[in-house]
């Protein structure tokens, strides 16, 4: 009789990786480490436990985005009050909060849900090249 492996939350290895996001389109980078943050890398995967690994992504100032979208791409909330429709452009967004960008990227990807926001709190945005996580010696990985 065949049994599905089903990973508990006891029995997962994380790993910590950094990416450097200089020179990197947005879309691309983002589905790749979605992917980190969701485990679904691993043989292990298991959809309803977390078994993703952290990812620590530097230079997140300098990514790309192709074409014009920098300009034309909008992204768009509400208040929750009337009338409270808000848009910002990816350039004005870029400008104000560098790492704000990719965040929404990546956070976009995964689960809307208690899990997905469990698998967005094992990722890190930094805008330069320092960050404060030597420590856990994270693993360069080339996207």
């Amino acid at each position: 009789m065949m049994r599905t492996y089903f990973a508990k939350q006891t029995d997962v290895i994380r790993k910590w990786y950094l990416v450097d996001a200089n020179g990197k389109t947005l879309g691309r980078l983002s589905s790749r480490v979605a992917i980190l943050l969701r485990g679904k890398h691993k043989p292990t995967f298991t959809p309803h436990v977390d078994t993703g690994d952290h990812v620590v992504i530097i230079n997140a100032d300098k990514i790309r985005l192709t074409g014009d979208k920098f300009k034309t791409k909008t992204y768009i909330h509400h208040t929750g009050y009337p009338g409270g429709l808000k848009s910002v452009t990816a350039e004005h967004l870029h400008a104000k909060n560098p790492t704000g960008l990719v965040t929404r990227a990546i956070k976009g990807m995964l689960p809307k849900n208690p899990l997905g926001k469990q698998m967005a709190r094992k990722l890190k945005v930094y805008a330069g090249t320092a960050h404060p996580h030597e420590a856990q010696r994270p693993e360069p990985l080339a996207l």
